[in-house]
């Protein structure tokens, strides 16, 4: 199940990186293990962000999560951890979005001071609830998926057709659509067994 965990802005500062705005959906956890998981995710998106160069993206497996850390030219950092089925170009594309959304609203002159209690950001709730579908999400995700399903529908209605007993050859031979030059072609073709086959 294609699951996002966590989303944390963060400010890469010369010795050690700050987390400035972070949310949690630990929903899938027991009530008991929240706590400990959410601390844990937390260490992990600061001491990732701590090793990643300045201007670099990265994805770092660690068990059976994936931290996804980019860490702008300015030391504006965003850390996705999402399950391992989560598309990496949709994680990538969140962080993006959520740290140009940031930069608009906190000036990078006052990222050095802030906090997680002085920083009011509660967009980055809407990102991490719109983003636990990434098909929904993201715009060419859900493009190719439909045009994903359109294929699917069309290849079975092909074969419905070729199922009742009509035979593709038949077809195109009562075609008037076709040039005669264009049946020629596929005459030639389905002997040569080298185009127009309906295999999948």
């Amino acid at each position: 199940m294609v699951k996002l965990y966590a989303l944390t802005i963060l400010y890469k500062g010369p010795i050690s990186a700050t987390p400035l705005k972070a949310v949690y959906e630990l929903g899938s956890f027991s009530f008991f293990q929240r706590g400990s998981v959410q601390e844990f995710m937390a260490f992990v998106s600061k001491t990732i962000t701590e090793r990643t160069q300045i201007a670099a993206r990265q994805s770092v497996k660690e068990g059976e999560y994936m931290c996804h850390v980019y860490v702008r030219g300015d030391s504006l950092a965003g850390v996705l951890i999402s399950d391992h089925e989560y598309p990496n170009r949709v994680s990538h594309t969140l962080i993006t979005k959520l740290l140009d959304e940031f930069a608009s609203k906190y000036p990078p002159d006052s990222w050095p001071t802030l906090n997680e209690a002085t920083c009011s950001f509660p967009q980055v709730n809407t990102y991490l609830a719109k983003y636990q579908n990434p098909r929904e999400a993201d715009a060419f995700t859900k493009m190719q998926n439909d045009l994903d399903e359109t294929k699917i529908i069309l290849h079975n209605t092909i074969e419905a057709v070729l199922e009742r007993g009509e035979k593709l050859d038949d077809l195109v031979s009562k075609s008037e659509g076709l040039s005669m030059q264009s049946k020629a072609f596929y005459k030639t073709a389905r002997k040569t067994n080298s185009c127009c086959s309906l295999t999948a």
